[in-house]
């Protein structure tokens, strides 16, 4: 049985329906358009909003004295750490740490050419004595 039916065109209406797909394809598309131009014009106006400069960065050629940073804890390159100038051992260092806060964090001042191993078992060791935010300053490379 041949049924002498003709394929369907996008101009064609659908069946219970007086839209033809194409139609319907199109309204389907405003909203994304629509959402589309939000964006762009969001991303426009977040990015004109920052008309101010960049501070002073540490190792620029026009900051005439270098202010050196507060460490709570020094670590030296030979591995020893300091506090106040003073040189403690491991079991020393959670007593001459101040307090662990949430408000500050602890600082540490470290000298580049430390290896990421010492790093990571100093971090252990004041991870497990309650500090969970750290600075670590270092002094930029030249």
């Amino acid at each position: 049985m041949l049924s002498n039916t003709q394929p369907t065109t996008l101009s064609d209406p659908i069946a219970g329906s007086e839209k033809t797909l194409l139609s319907r394809v199109e309204d389907n598309l405003l909203p994304l358009i629509n959402l589309v131009f939000l964006l762009l014009m969001f991303f426009i106006a977040v990015g004109q909003l920052s008309s101010t400069s960049l501070p002073e960065l540490p190792d620029s050629q026009s900051q005439q004295t270098p202010e050196q940073p507060q460490a709570d804890l020094v670590v030296k390159s030979s591995g020893d750490w300091f506090v106040d100038g003073q040189s403690i051992d491991e079991a020393q260092l959670l007593d001459f740490l101040p307090v662990p806060n949430d408000k500050t964090p602890l600082r540490i001042g470290a000298n580049r050419s430390m290896t990421m191993a010492a790093m990571e078992k100093l971090f252990q060791r004041l991870e497990s004595g309650g500090y969970k935010d750290i600075v670590l300053l270092v002094q930029p490379g030249s």
